[in-house]
This record gives structure tokens, sequence and C-alpha cells, in this order.
């Protein structure tokens, strides 16, 4: 036990030092101006929503574990903090602009929560210096992703940020499948009344803020916000509704709340700006819960053992399903919208959009699941040095807990 305390001891200081070093270095040659950092005025209310649902919601909502606390708040912020500054400084790269706007902080956020997604998949599971390294790869991997699909599938550049979601969760999927599954029975995997609790106060903080998220960089915000909260009303309305319908007694089961609840905010993130009529959002809504709650029942019980997924949050079926039901609803309203406007009397014209939209939903899958794969074997060798499965979901290997908190 001594030795690993002492190399994780020598590793995260000096490799969190080490990135900051770097991380200032870089700011001091690349951002020559701070440019309209509280400009436009009512940009910054809207990114300071996005931060708390970032730093208090997804830290919250994280909390599943009964012994794994304060790791899943402490390393969440940690992360944030670290990776918001690797991803302004990644958009810089890609984009040569030497000054330091708002809405490079904005999208910086925004591309954060592909990697909280991925650090569910993989939470209790992973040490500090195996997340750090995770984090820095998906956010370069998502910028090239979204570069891809910005310069040759021509998708605009607030859409190829709303492929966040479907990045995050099979980044993450792909990730732990790379690591050694935990022994069965592990009672340290369980979560507690108090752990759901905390957890659901994430979701109501995520769920609060979602229409923020949706909108911060779209044109049609008022629009955005409008469909944004309609489907996520009756996301919520619906997880109660199925939580008690198929539940074996007919009680309402918080993780069905926990992870249904948010679906019609998933679902909706590619359309939100673009939906004209209401209704059409709060369907979306309603089958985004569906899809979220039967999702969760045939993966756990099916899917997951078959391919050894050890999805620890069930960031599959609360962000990678409903984020693969909004990317088919897009596809169709837009082609719908298409045919429409030019009476279906141009077919190529329809042919290309469905391409166009088809090939970035595809894209974008593909290359985190690869990608994914590939770092997570990474993340596995020795050098990294992985946690024994026996220390597994255990605030106590990373983090100074009174014997009284260990007991409850």
């Amino acid at each position: 036990m001594p030795p690993r305390y002492l190399s994780f001891r020598c590793s995260v200081p000096w490799l969190l030092l080490l990135l900051q070093a770097l991380f200032l270095i870089r700011s001091f040659f690349a951002f020559r101006r701070a440019a309209d950092t509280y400009t436009p005025a009512t940009l910054y209310p809207v990114f300071q929503d996005v931060n708390h649902m970032m730093i208090f919601g997804f830290g919250f909502f994280l909390m599943v574990l009964r012994r794994y606390g304060f790791s899943s708040t402490g390393f969440n912020f940690l992360l944030i903090v670290l990776g918001v500054q690797c991803s302004v400084l990644v958009e810089d790269l890609f984009t040569e602009s030497f000054f330091f706007p708002c809405c490079s902080l904005a999208k910086a956020v925004v591309s954060m929560t592909a990697v909280v997604i991925s650090t569910g998949a993989v939470l209790g599971k992973a040490n500090p210096v195996q997340l750090i390294v995770m984090s820095l790869v998906e956010l370069i991997i998502f910028s090239v992703s979204r570069c891809i699909n910005k310069a040759f599938l021509q998708v605009p550049e607030h859409l190829t940020l709303m492929h966040v979601h479907l990045f995050g969760a099979y980044f993450g999927l792909a990730v732990t499948s790379r690591f050694p599954e935990p022994p069965p029975g592990l009672d340290k995997s369980r979560s507690t009344p108090k752990s759901d609790l905390f957890s659901m106060l994430g979701t109501v903080f995520v769920w609060v803020f979602w229409p923020s998220f949706n909108s911060i960089l779209a044109d049609s915000k008022k629009e955005a916000v409008l469909n944004t909260y309609l489907a996520l009303a009756v996301s919520a309305v619906a997880a109660f509704i199925l939580s008690a319908l198929t539940s074996k007694d007919g009680k309402f089961r918080m993780t069905h709340i926990h992870s249904a609840v948010l679906a019609g905010g998933v679902t909706v993130s590619y359309t939100a700006p673009s939906i004209q009529h209401p209704w059409i959002a709060m369907i979306l809504g309603l089958l985004g819960t569906v899809i979220t709650i039967l999702g969760s029942h045939c993966l756990q019980r099916c899917c997951n053992p078959a391919l050894k997924l050890q999805d620890t949050s069930g960031v599959h079926f609360t962000f990678g399903l409903p984020a693969v039901l909004g990317a088919v609803a897009a596809v169709v309203l837009g082609v719908v919208e298409e045919g429409i406007d030019k009476q279906w009397n141009d077919l190529s014209s329809l042919g290309y959009l469905v391409f166009v939209d088809v090939g970035a939903f595809c894209q974008t899958i593909s290359t985190a699941l690869i990608t994914g794969l590939i770092t997570g074997l990474i993340l596995n060798i020795k050098l990294l040095k992985a946690v024994h499965v026996s220390k597994y979901f255990d605030d106590q290997f990373y983090w100074e807990v009174s014997s009284k908190i260990m007991s409850d």
C-alpha cells in the first residue's frame, strides 16, 4: 500500500504543475489581447448558467457511489478547470485566433461536457492521472472531429458542438471496456439513499440550466430556450409515469428519474433552435424518456454483460441513446423542412442533405469508439499505474477520509 500512495503523491501534483506551466506559456504567446471577454452582454449570463451546470450540476450528478463522493465532485472540478484551459488552447491552434473572446471560453466549457460524460462511464475505476490523460486526449480528438464535420461536411459550428453528448457517451463506453471488470457483488459499487439524493440534486441543477446550454451558441436563442424547456418538462413527466409503470411494485425508482428527466434536453440539442412548432419538441422529449428507461432495462440486462461494458453512471442510456435519437430526428426534420420548401422537386438536394447529416453523425460515433478503445489501452499501461480492481470505487485511496464517514 505505501508505494502506491507514494507514486500517487509523486505523479499527480507534478503532472498538474507541468500541464499548468505549459498552458501558461502557450497562453502568453497565443493570446495577445483579451477581446470582448464580457461582450456581448447577453452571452455572459448564459455562460454563467452553463458553468454552474458543469461544476455544480455534473459534480453532484456523478455522486452515485456510496464511497466515492469526494472523488466524484473533486475530480470533476479538477478536470473542468484543467480541461477548459486545454480546450481554449486547442481551439486557438485550429482557428489561429490570437485573442481570447468570450465565445472561445463558452465553446471550451461546452466541450468539457464530453469529458464529464465519459468520466461517468469510468467512474471509480480510473485514477487521477488516467482521468487527466483521458480528458486531454478526448478534448483534442473531439476538436478534430468537429473540424472534420465543419470543413468536409459543412456542418454549422454550433451543431458540431452539440455532438458533445454523442461523442462523450461512446468515447467513455469504449474506454471503460478496456478496464478490468470489478468482482461480482462488490459492496462499494452500490448506491445509498444519501448518494442518490446528492445525485438527484445534481440532476435538478443540470435540468434547470439545460436551456442555456442548448442556446448558448445558437442563432435563434428564444426558440432554443422554449423548445428545450418544453422537451425537458415533458421528459420529466414521462419519467415519473414510466418509472411507476415499469417497476414491480408500482413505485417510483430514483435511478429512472435520475437519468430520464434529462433525456428531452439531449434529444432536442440538435434541433432546438430550428423547431418552429413546440409540439415537435414535446414529442421528442417524450420519445427521449421512453428510449432512456426502456434502454436502461435492455442494456443492463442484455447488452452490457455480453459486451463487457461497465457503465458506472449509465451514460449510455442517459446521454448516448437520446443523442442518437436526436441525431435521427434532426435528419428527418431537416428533410421534411427542405422538402416542403422545395415542394419535393429537388430530390438530389434532399439526398445530399441526408448524406451530410448522417455522415456527421456516423463520423462522430466512429471516431469516438475507435479513439476511445485506443485511449483505454493507453490508460492501462504500467506507467499510469492503474488501480487494482479491489480498490475500485473507494475515496480512501485518494483522499483523507475520516473513519466515521467510511463507516456510514
